[in-house]
This record gives structure tokens, sequence and C-alpha cells, in this order.
């Protein structure tokens, strides 16, 4: 089934036409020889000649018009990006428009870090599930700069530097791991690797890249990108 899947995209990718599909499989002594380009033709259609697979012209039609379809499916399944079609300036929202589509399918987890003010002017700093945010979240205010991406108390971590109220949860993709002599630390739900946010960690944990965001939009701004290995 596998093979006929990836010859039928073949034949979608490849070949426009069934007369292509047959001149694919001419060569140029085959013309030397019989001097005929839709004899040559011909003897492909009828097996009489030709490398590859023998396909008539209905089947070929046939398989095409369900190529077709099957692209035309997976088109229509892939998550509608918030970021699409979006004139993005701001240099963290374009590293998180980079990545939407890798956290929408779960080929990577991104976590934010932010420290900034609230709108009361109150220092906040929180870790963002981004991916659990774009589930919950119309990001699309954001990417249209009409609202502000802020830690909330519900986000993996959550800490008010004016009132000292603080927030931990777990994600449907990160453990937050608060008691430990290494400071806060979380656990990929999907591979259970651990992500250290340390800043002058040496490392951040296997399959973790941290990126620190310079804006000025923000106090501090820090990405940390897990590529998760397990299928979701």
């Amino acid at each position: 089934m596998e093979d006929d899947s990836s010859a039928t995209v073949d034949i979608v990718t490849k070949y426009a036409t069934y007369e292509e599909f047959l001149d694919s499989q001419v060569t140029r002594i085959d013309l030397s020889y019989l001097e005929d380009e839709e004899l040559a033709r011909q003897l492909v259609e009828l097996g009489y000649h030709g490398s590859g697979e023998v396909i008539k012209r209905e089947e070929f039609y046939a398989r095409k018009a369900a190529a077709e379809q099957q692209l035309q499916s997976r088109r229509i399944q892939a998550p509608k990006l918030a970021s699409a079609n979006k004139d993005i300036t701001d240099p963290l929202l374009r590293e998180l428009a980079d990545t939407e589509e890798a956290n929408r399918t779960g080929k990577m987890t991104t976590i934010i870090f932010i420290r900034d003010e609230n709108s009361r002017h109150q220092e906040i700093s929180g870790y963002i599930d981004y991916a659990q945010r774009l589930k919950s979240e119309d990001f699309e205010v954001y990417f249209a700069g009409k609202k502000k991406l802020l830690p909330k108390p519900t986000d993996l971590s959550y800490y008010n530097w004016e009132n000292q109220t603080c927030y931990s949860n777990n994600t449907p993709n990160f453990q937050s791991i608060t008691n430990n002599l290494e400071g806060l630390l979380f656990k990929s739900k999907r591979d259970r690797k651990i992500i250290i946010v340390d800043p002058n960690a040496k490392t951040h944990g296997d399959n973790t890249i941290r990126k620190e965001i310079k804006t000025d939009k923000y106090i501090q701004v820090a990405l940390y990108c897990h590529t998760t290995r397990r299928k979701t």
C-alpha cells in the first residue's frame, strides 16, 4: 500500500499528461531505431517496451485524480496558522511565527520566558507553554499586534515581583519541578526529557535550545525550543 501511494504521488508531481509518462520510458536509442515517437509510446503502453510500470491511460488518470484528492485532503487537514499572511516585525513574534506549525503538530514544544510589566505597571515574569496557548487562545490578535503576549497565573510559572504572588502549574506538555536544588525545571511529558531554564547553565537539556530574544517591547524574553522525538 505504501509503494502504491508513493507511485501515485510521483505521477502527479512528475507527469502532467499520460503522454509525458510514456515519454519518460522512451530512450533516444529507442527513437533512433523506431524513428517514430508515437509508435514508441504505443509499445510502452502495450507493455512491449519500457523499463517502468505498465499503466493504461484510464488507470493513469484514475491514479492522478486519487493523488490530487489525497494532496487536497492533506492541505485541508494542515493546521491553520494564526501567523499566516501577517506583516510581522517584532523579533519575538517572528520567532513564534517560525515555530508555530511545529508547535501545533507536536514536532516541537516551546517554552516562552517573558519578563515585563502588566497593565498595572507591576513587574511580572513567567514561563508559557506555547503549544498549550496556541490551542486555548486565538493567537491572531498577538501576531496582528492587537494584544501583547504576557504570562498568566495559569501558565507553567507566574511571578508578580511587586506583591510576590507565585503560581506553578503543569500543562499537557510539561510538568513543573520546583522542589530541587537546581532551581525551576520542566519535564517534557512527550519524551520525559528535562528542560533546564537557568540562563547560566552549560546545557539546557537534551534536544533543547535556548534563544535570547532582543526586543524593545519587553524587559526580557527567552525561548526554550525542545524538539520532541516521540510521535504524537
